[in-house]
């Protein structure tokens, strides 16, 4: 995530309420310092949107803080924690048994029940869900009793099933059950009814305001409590911006990625991160070098192994990033990931920087500089002026295009990075109208399942809007993923057996390129809140951020977790 450039009256508008708003000790606003957590780093504009199904759109903490999951998701135990979920079982291949907590209530007092599970479910049947292709495999949802929902498929899909478990919250039948395509939408849902641990505050231009369920549920039934008695997450304006509000005490959690932060971290005690030295940040997705394979010559695998070895991660990690980010695993998979790598068929791809190899593979298939003007032609011989593109404002993402297309210069290759606007950059993505960018829209997640489905899913169609930007095509390794998303959930060994089969056709062919991890952005003050995650053993390991699908990966535990100082 990155801070977005906001014109300077509401830049202005940002540091002036945050200094009303103090409250407590040092000011005299509505919310005190001691009860109140200020974030940012992740709403890019005002809150316009409570709308759980208006994916990207909604307020920050709509899912996760209002409405909740069944399941969360630890990625460092690799383990389901059931949550609004008691209980679950396979009872066939084909069915899965989910057993409700008993008490659980909205939060305008009716009683959650295996009906709104349904009704969640069932709204995936319209077109503009944004999970309309949970009934690709699932034939049937039925509430048995009020507590049990018994969910069958018409072909088992374990991996990918859970993903949506966990990534989806439970609406309310009794408000949802009746609405039309049109309210799943558009419809801003401006009074959210959940079952989570916050409820609507309030909300401005620049920022939203949660406050404290003091009803909710997990108190109870989990010992778990919140301290914080208001949220509030502010619009970004800058990375300046948000550098001063951490300086100032201003801010307890920024999800920005912010340029010279490890200068301040090591500078000012106050502030940590999760771990003491570089890359200070956890891994949370991979940044891919994406090729589009409807063009020449990246439809050429050799084109494509020669271009993955001429790429220099060290010089990108030690310069736009100071050492932020660490250099991906030639399979992209993350490191909780690591008991799915084939290390042993890695080793032996010998894919890494090595310009020489570079230049000897581009020779080797007919890529040679005849003109002597010190690029290569293509065998054919004709002339390879190619893009890169990264949207513009993206300052480490930009440095990085820049050391990418003079790395391929450097082995004959003509490459010139450009920087459009965001929303052109993803229409062009999205009809295929690109040779090469950098994209990193599949993060941590239960499976390496949706790495693969994002890296290989077919069809490929005229819009790509999610997954395949690359227009990559090969049957065999999308029904290894097929396979893959069958496998049942706590069966790591055969799941890392079919990882293993992708990987030997995706080390072989090179898709995509891997760079580097992009990093789980948690700069966190400890003025007047501690206990934030770290790689201590006395504090938490879950994650610190707001970011879309963050709190069902434990963001809301450590929200948990956190204490006043003093």
């Amino acid at each position: 995530m990155r801070a977005l450039r906001l014109p300077a009256a509401l830049a202005a508008l940002v540091l002036a309420a945050t200094a009303c708003a103090d409250g407590g000790e040092g000011g005299s606003g509505a919310y005190p310092r001691n009860e109140t957590l200020y974030t940012s780093g992740t709403a890019w504009g005002p809150p316009v949107s409570w709308n759980p199904f208006m994916r990207g759109q909604y307020a920050v903490g709509t899912i996760g803080l209002v409405y909740e999951p069944l399941f969360l998701f630890d990625p460092s135990e690799n383990e389901y924690v059931p949550w609004l979920a008691e209980s679950d079982e396979w009872t066939a291949e084909d069915v899965h048994v989910i057993t409700l907590r008993e008490g659980i209530q909205w939060t305008d007092g009716e009683v959650l029940d295996a009906q709104d599970v349904v009704t969640t479910l069932e709204l995936g049947q319209m077109d503009a869900s944004p999970y309309s292709n949970v009934w690709d495999y699932v034939e049937s949802v039925e509430a048995t009793d009020d507590r049990t929902v018994t969910v069958t498929f018409s072909e088992p899909r374990p991996q990918e099933w859970m993903n949506w478990a966990y990534t989806n919250p439970i609406v309310p039948d009794h408000l949802w059950a009746d609405s039309t395509e049109d309210e799943i939408v558009d419809n801003p849902n401006e009074d959210p009814v959940g079952t989570g641990p916050y409820v609507y505050g309030d909300h401005a231009d620049d920022r939203m305001i949660w406050e404290r369920n003091d009803d909710w549920w997990a108190v109870e039934q989990l010992d778990i409590d919140m301290d914080a008695r208001y949220i509030v997450d502010i619009v970004n304006a800058s990375n300046e911006v948000t550098m001063n509000m951490l300086a100032q005490d201003e801010l307890d959690l920024s999800n920005n990625f912010l340029p010279g932060i490890d200068q301040q971290l090591e500078s000012d005690e106050t502030l940590t991160s999760f771990y003491d030295g570089p890359p200070y940040m956890q891994s949370a997705n991979t940044a891919w070098l994406v090729l589009n394979h409807d063009r020449a010559p990246m439809n050429d695998t050799a084109f494509r192994q020669a271009l993955a070895r001429a790429v220099d991660m060290d010089q990108i990690i030690a310069g736009p990033y100071s050492n932020l980010v660490e250099a991906a695993n030639p399979t992209g998979l993350l490191p909780s990931w690591d008991q799915y790598v084939d290390h042993e068929l890695v080793d032996e791809s010998g894919i890494g920087y090595d310009p020489d190899e570079a230049v000897g593979l581009l020779e080797e298939a007919g890529y040679l500089d005849e003109d002597g003007d010190g690029f290569v032609e293509t065998p054919d011989g004709d002339p390879i002026e190619l893009t890169l593109m990264v949207p513009s404002g993206w300052t480490d993402w930009m440095e990085a295009a820049r050391l990418i297309a003079e790395n391929a210069q450097a082995i004959g290759i003509n490459v010139e990075a450009q920087f459009p606007e965001f929303d052109l950059l993803v229409d062009d993505r999205n009809a295929g109208e690109f040779d090469m960018l950098i994209n990193n829209e599949r993060q941590q997640s239960n499976s390496p399942w949706t790495y693969y489905d994002y890296l290989f899913q077919l069809p490929v169609q005229e819009q790509q809007t999610t997954v395949n930007f690359g227009r990559y095509e090969n049957e065999e390794v999308w029904g290894l993923v097929e396979e893959f998303a069958a496998v049942p959930t706590d069966d790591v060994e055969a799941a890392a057996e079919i990882s293993a089969r992708i990987q030997e056709i995706q080390l072989a062919e090179m898709p995509a390129i891997p760079l580097w991890y992009n990093g789980l952005w948690s700069q966190t003050s400890n003025v007047y809140w501690t206990n934030w995650p770290s790689e201590h053993e006395d504090t938490p390991d879950s994650a610190a951020t707001l970011w879309n699908g963050w709190l069902e990966l434990g963001g809301v535990l450590t929200l948990a977790e956190i204490e006043p100082v003093g």
